[in-house]
């Protein structure tokens, strides 16, 4: 029964469905849909595809996410950001309008969703560890620029060039600023100023609909479409059909490694959201390889019911929670609220301006740029600040795909920098204590001329083992002959691999042909099986590994060279 609520965490809440659950899903369920109408046709746009699309994409994976995600409260359909990786990726592959960009785009969603079910159902979940938040802030940010910045064509009702490359985009505007319709613009600024005024009257308001029903009634009433305002027009009617992704297209090998990107960009978007709102109900768990499988699920399955990528928005699931959601159940009313517009409601959204659309768009992606983790970050770390700025400024400059690679590609030389130049202390101790500390943060620590004692602040690998020899080498020729016991604190030392064993046994005759002993302390166990392997414990020898750096301290100030009997601790100690 444990596997079956694993493989399918719907068996675990459904049986325990309570009626007192029902309205907040009811209202939920209800709100989210509502809003995902205009929502879903807007982020259509931005990937390139008409309308009607983005409403079959908030079918489908709905209801399979309800069956196999682990939150309760995330609603999966389209976003902003993956719609514009979509477009990235598609566009340079088919003409933006034609049959084969559409089928593109499904097939987009075919692989991405088989990329991130094979990721959960090898338990790969950890994969988003790659992605640091600095990474995550400067991509997100520059992704909202540049979503943001292509909505101006319709904001200004002129035909601008679709880039994601910001330059390009605010060069052509400048341009074209004196062609700007002002009817249309005028539209867009009031759609965005309804759906931030109504925000601020409450958050569960839905605010674009409104916008939606305001931009279409003015149209309709004002026949504004003889005045040049571009509108939505006909949407096809009735439920997406069955088709299978179209393989013949070809060119996968362009299609396969964006495919690859958006679905870890998905999964990371998806998870983090599903996190935070876990952080908030605790009476549940969300299980990261789960989670994959349930997203890659939604999209293989909602591809084959002409579904392009989707994943869990912030915004949407922070209304569901907000609106009283307990369960997915509020996913498939929303998916029903969905379905009964295509099948009823279509003709309605005929006037609808693109324009409001546009507005739509802009208001949801300005709330993605984090000014005040950047500013924050600006004074915790530059480094990482500065991971921030480059990926933001790749981003911008060199398209969406180049600007996650580069930056996850920056946190991991970062990340391996600081491991091949780790933090090493040179430690005292506390007068009328057994502690010891770092000589550089504390004063009047009890210090002794021919002992050095020195603690590596991290795991001592092949990355790094050089630049521990040096320093030590470097520190016994400053010393000139002073030093008679070099002590390594190795209580942080979490993990000792083969070259660095080998690297010790160099440092070793190094410190023999200097006639200076080596003492070592707080080895772990997994430490000392790894010396045990490797022979290390055999150049090292027992006498010299001790239980504790105060004991270690004690021999080397108090013994003559030779004797270790009285405080050596035996190699065969268990941690």
């Amino acid at each position: 029964m444990k596997l079956i609520h694993q493989i399918l965490p719907i068996t675990a809440w459904l049986p325990q469905y309570k009626k007192t659950q029902l309205n907040g899903d009811l209202f939920a369920g209800l709100t989210v849909g509502i809003m995902l109408i205009p929502q879903g046709m807007a982020y259509a746009l931005i990937a390139g595809l008409p309308p009607v699309y983005g409403l079959y994409a908030s079918i489908v994976p709905q209801l399979i996410y309800a069956l196999f995600g682990t939150s309760r409260q995330l609603s999966v359909a389209p976003v902003a950001m993956d719609s514009l990786l979509v477009a990235a990726g598609v566009s340079v592959l088919a003409t933006e309008g034609t049959d084969s960009y559409i089928g593109f785009a499904i097939l987009l969603a075919f692989f991405m969703g088989a990329f991130q079910l094979l990721l959960g159902v090898l338990r790969l979940g950890f994969i988003t560890n790659l992605l640091s938040k600095p990474v995550i802030s400067g991509f997100t940010s520059a992704a909202a620029l540049i979503i943001g910045l292509n909505q101006l064509k319709y904001l200004m009702g002129v035909d601008l060039v679709k880039s994601n490359k910001v330059h390009e985009i605010l060069w052509d505007a400048v341009q074209s600023i004196n062609q700007t319709h002002l009817m249309t613009l005028a539209i867009g600024i009031v759609g965005i100023v309804i759906i931030k005024g109504v925000k601020r009257i409450h958050s569960s308001i839905p605010g674009a609909l409104i916008a939606v029903i305001f931009g279409t009634a003015l149209v309709y009433f004002m026949q504004l479409e003889s005045a040049g305002v571009s509108i939505v027009k006909t949407i096809p009617d009735g439920l997406p059909s069955f088709k299978l992704p179209d393989l013949s297209l070809g060119q996968l090998g362009e299609l396969i490694p964006l495919a690859l990107t958006i679905s870890v960009v998905a999964f990371m978007e998806a998870f983090s959201v599903a996190k935070a709102i876990e952080a908030k109900k605790r009476n549940y768990k969300v299980q990261p390889n789960q989670e994959l499988v349930a997203l890659g699920a939604a999209n293989l399955i909602g591809s084959l019911f002409q579904s392009f990528p989707v994943t869990g928005g912030f915004s949407r699931s922070a209304v569901n929670y907000q609106s009283g959601a307990h369960t997915p159940l509020s996913s498939v009313i929303s998916a029903v609220v969905v379905s009964l517009t295509l099948i009823f409601l279509t003709p309605l959204f005929y006037f609808l301006p693109k324009a409001i659309l546009a507005s739509v768009i802009m208001v949801a992606v300005a709330g993605l740029i984090d000014w005040a983790y950047a500013r924050r970050l600006w004074k915790d770390s530059r480094v990482e600040f500065a991971l921030l700025i480059a990926t933001f400024l790749i981003t911008l400059n060199f398209s969406m795909v180049p600007g996650i690679v580069s930056g996850i590609v920056l946190s991991i030389l970062v990340l391996l920098y600081r491991s091949a130049y780790p933090h090493i202390a040179r430690l005292g101790r506390v007068r009328g204590h057994h502690e010891f500390r770092n000589i550089k943060r504390f004063k009047d620590l009890e210090q002794w001329e021919h002992v050095l004692i020195l603690r590596l602040d991290a795991p001592l690998t092949f990355i790094n083992i050089q630049y521990f020899k040096e320093y030590i080498e470097n520190a016994v020729d400053d010393a000139q002959g002073r030093i008679e016991t070099l002590i390594l604190d190795a209580g942080p030392l979490s993990y000792l691999d083969a070259t660095a064993t080998s690297g010790l046994k160099d440092l070793l005759d190094f410190l023999h042909e200097k006639k200076i002993e080596f003492l070592i302390c707080d080895l772990i166990g997994p430490v000392r099986d790894t010396m045990k392997r490797t022979g290390l414990n055999e150049v090292l020898h027992k006498e010299n590994v001790f239980f504790d750096l105060n004991e270690a301290v004690k021999f080397a100030t108090t013994h003559k060279q030779g004797d270790y009997k009285d405080y050596a601790l035996q190699s065969d100690l268990k941690d």
